[in-house]
């Protein structure tokens, strides 16, 4: 802890300075703001900036995920190492620097948080259908390879039957995954909830801004209920 500079005694007394402000400051939540007409065409917005983002993400995925898959990509030499680039520079910037990127290239608006959170969904579900992929039976492949079939008709008839499933579950969780990400890209322009966010906590309405992190935190436990719920609907077929 020395070696580290963390002061204990602050950390073990945290916890009550950090129970007292809540209680001054952002107790009671402004629950009538959150229920507001003009803030909940916020959260609607939030919520198809999250439906588009990963929409347009996985459909992306599936080709960059083919091409980054080394058993079946169509080369080697140039498709994969490409694939793989993308898959990793999507993983690699956080989604917050994607959206300020595309706020300063495009202006303000939901458009750039929509391609902050393809380009998040890239990278995430990329590389799980990627994995996927690498990880089926190559029998199969080999087989429908053997019949003289295009890259398509493999990716069709050899490898979707194998990764149906997986990658059907993996989407919901992408989904899951952007839709918490889009609560607060908002925050660096890119629309939805994070701005509201962002013009409260800059005006010091600390009980407006309880109320919308209350209201994230609601959003984000029925997403997280109803990923859940479709995840164990597929698990079953």
């Amino acid at each position: 802890m020395e070696f580290l500079n963390i002061p204990l005694s602050r950390f073990l007394t945290m916890f009550g300075r950090l129970g007292h402000m809540i209680a001054n400051r952002y107790y009671p939540p402004d629950i009538s703001y959150a229920l507001d007409r003009g803030y909940l065409s916020y959260v609607i917005e939030t919520i198809e900036m999250a439906y588009v983002g990963a929409l347009f993400g996985i459909i992306l995925s599936i080709p960059i995920s083919w091409c980054a898959s080394f058993n079946v990509t169509p080369s080697r030499r140039f498709a994969y190492p490409i694939a793989r680039f993308i898959i990793m520079i999507s993983r690699s910037v956080h989604e917050m620097i994607w959206a300020m990127l595309f706020v300063i290239i495009i202006g303000f608006g939901t458009f750039p948080g929509v391609l902050a959170l393809t380009m998040f969904s890239i990278g995430f579900a990329g590389k799980l259908f990627s994995e996927e992929i690498e990880a089926i039976n190559s029998g199969q492949v080999e087989a429908i390879r053997a019949t003289g079939a295009n890259p398509f008709q493999l990716l069709i008839y050899a490898v979707l039957p194998q990764v149906r499933v997986a990658w059907t579950g993996i989407s919901i969780y992408t989904w899951d995954s952007a839709f918490r990400a889009a609560t607060v890209v908002g925050y660096f322009g890119a629309g939805g909830m994070g701005w509201y966010l962002k013009q409260t906590v800059e005006q010091l309405e600390t009980l407006r801004v309880s109320a919308i992190l209350l209201s994230i935190i609601a959003l984000v436990i029925v997403s997280e209920v109803v990923s859940a719920w479709a995840r164990n609907k597929i698990s079953k077929q």
